[in-house]
């Protein structure tokens, strides 16, 4: 009887934080609207992110952030939940401009939020887009901005780290700036893929050691092997593309 009747609860608990969740993107969307600065949009979005997941029942902490440069940088997580965007916003310093895949820009209300405070897409599909993109990306970084990149790119039901895209660690080359790896723990659990309530409980983000820029024979590909190692060695799910953590010529040209 008291099963049931949890289980229930749960799901109650769950459809009422969506609501208020959901309701919380609208008006941080129209307050984004008149926030003048883009400073000022993210600073605002950042403390509505940290109350958003409150609201959905999740206790969120950070470990080494003592480890992020207090300039430019690129940091590098993780991907498995749709919940990683909202909880990096909450986490890093509000000053990181976002990378995301295109198709994000598109979306309702949310697309528009993150125009609003600064985010750049990028384009999977299209060659052309693709260097389009990635030449504004590199920009950025030469202009000394800290981007956050998810360079799996994607997430589904697997567990386990996906191959990288290189663009991360292009810019970070490029920019000569220091590649900041990041785990996130329990995002998984919380919203697995296709499931739409938050299951409450736990989510940890560990910010592990900036790697340089410029390792000994380095490049955007080594920069890419090292962050993945580091990502593995704290991350409990299996590694799904081992070619890029051995660092093989096939990783170097991918």
């Amino acid at each position: 009887m008291l099963r049931p009747l949890a289980g229930a609860f749960r799901a109650l608990y769950g459809v009422l934080a969506l609501a208020a969740f959901t309701l919380l993107l609208v008006v941080a969307t129209l307050l984004a609207i008149v926030v003048p600065t883009v400073d000022g949009r993210r600073a605002l979005t950042h403390r509505l992110a940290r109350a958003g997941l409150v609201i959905l029942g999740l206790r969120v902490t950070i470990e080494g952030a003592q480890c992020l440069p207090a300039g430019s940088c690129v940091v590098v997580a993780n991907h498995s939940s749709y919940l990683d965007g909202v909880v990096m916003k909450a986490m890093l310093p509000p000053r990181f401009t976002f990378v995301i895949k295109r198709e994000a820009a598109s979306m309702p209300v949310a697309g528009y939020l993150l125009r609003r405070i600064g985010s750049e897409f990028v384009d999977r599909h299209s060659e052309q887009g693709r260097r389009r993109d990635a030449l504004r990306v590199l920009r950025k970084a030469e202009s000394g901005q800290a981007l956050v990149f998810f360079p799996e790119g994607t997430f589904d039901g697997e567990r386990g780290l996906k191959r990288f895209h290189v663009g991360a660690f292009a810019a970070a080359d490029r920019g000569g700036m220091p590649v900041v790896p990041v785990v996130i723990h329990g995002a998984r659990h919380a919203m697995p893929n296709r499931r739409i309530l938050v299951r409450p409980g736990r989510i940890r983000v560990e910010v592990l050691t900036p790697i340089a820029a410029h390792p000994a024979g380095g490049s955007a590909s080594e920069l890419r092997v090292l962050a993945r190692r580091a990502i593995l060695s704290r991350l409990d799910e299996p590694d799904l593309a081992p070619d890029q953590t051995r660092g093989s010529r096939e990783a170097s040209a991918a």
